[in-house]
């Protein structure tokens, strides 16, 4: 669910070596360990975390709802983590490779899933829609979008596969809150939430260690998806996702070791935060330039990213241009008028 551009060059610190195999995990702080899953994706790990709590652990973020995934997990209970009970499953957020297992897991250890709310109850909104047909707002959005009829018969295939990678969700949660601490073995995590990427993502920062689990939140490689979807075509993700930028930049260390879930853990956030709102600041100023003739959201991919779009990632493209496009709409530079059932933009 994150973004498929390569990020610029940038300096960035990668302390650590090899990522650990499945099923195996390696200690990148004082009883904080790495865990690395496969993907059956562009992105082809996720990472996720380990935090030694007493006698047992607390986890961070769980992978996809897979039987291979569930074997790791069991290799791991059985192994690495050295039969030692889950005392509680932290989920960053609720996109299915980071909250796919949480229900497997919480039953499996009769512990609780903590979560902020907007992404229990997105989640849980997501996972409803399996088995339904594709809803007439969404057809309408990716035609009014540029989509063809081969495009929208792909969607109208695939809509509600969100929860098919997604165990049970548990019927209950403990909410967490931005701002909160939550002790874990004797340290205070702080909990940061950001939105753009998903509605109220959780990253967790320990001051005595300055280590941050940054979740998708901040990246080192790759920047990530933010999205407009056909339940809120009026949203303004990427105005979020700067915001958010900004306050991580202000709340958090330059020095502080990321620990992301994707790519590899790194130093350098500062100048990270900085890449990531550079980078979304020269597409913006790029498709402005391109929109002096009107556009539909398909017609100005050109002017976003650097490879073809096709396939599984027109859905992807699709809702990053139009959170250009309603950035650029809310900030005053263009202008959205209808024209035969597609949505065209241009510069004002």
């Amino acid at each position: 669910m994150d973004g498929f551009e390569a990020a610029a060059p940038q300096k960035l610190v990668y302390p650590f070596g090899d990522p650990p195999a499945p099923g195996a995990m390696s200690e990148v702080a004082d009883g904080v360990y790495w865990i690395r899953m496969p993907l059956p994706f562009i992105l082809k790990a996720i990472n996720l975390w380990a935090l030694r709590d007493g006698d047992g652990w607390t986890l961070i973020d769980c992978g996809l709802a897979l039987e291979e995934s569930r074997n790791y997990w069991r290799e791991l209970f059985a192994g690495a983590l050295e039969g030692r009970a889950i005392k509680r499953v932290i989920c960053t957020h609720m996109h299915p490779d980071h909250v796919g297992l949480a229900g497997w897991i919480t039953r499996k250890f009769a512990v609780d899933l903590w979560m902020t709310r907007l992404e229990y109850i997105t989640c849980r909104m997501l996972v409803a829609d399996t088995g339904r047909a594709a809803p007439e707002a969404g057809i309408a959005f990716y035609r009014a979008a540029g989509w063809d009829e081969e495009a929208l018969a792909h969607y109208r295939a695939r809509f509600g596969g969100f929860g098919k990678a997604v165990s049970t969700l548990p019927d209950a949660y403990r909410r967490i809150c931005d701002g909160e601490e939550i002790a874990i073995d004797g340290r205070s995590w702080r909990v940061i939430c950001g939105s753009g990427h998903s509605p109220e993502h959780a990253c967790l920062y320990q001051p005595d260690m300055n280590v941050l689990i940054s979740g998708d939140q901040v990246l080192p490689r790759i920047s990530s998806n933010v999205s407009v979807f056909p339940t809120e075509p009026e949203a303004d993700p990427l105005g979020d996702w700067i915001a958010s930028c900004h306050k991580l930049k202000a709340a958090l260390p330059a020095d502080c070791l990321v620990l992301p879930s994707h790519n590899e853990p790194f130093y350098g956030l500062h100048t990270r935060l900085e890449g990531l709102l550079s980078g979304h600041q020269r597409s913006l100023e790029r498709l402005a330039v391109r929109l002096d003739a009107p556009k539909t959201a398909v017609e100005t991919f050109g002017a976003l990213f650097a490879r073809p779009i096709s396939g599984d990632l027109l859905g992807m493209a699709t809702g990053e241009a139009i959170a250009h496009l309603n950035h650029l709409r809310n900030r005053g530079e263009i202008e959205r008028f209808p024209d035969d059932g597609l949505w065209r933009y241009q510069r004002r």
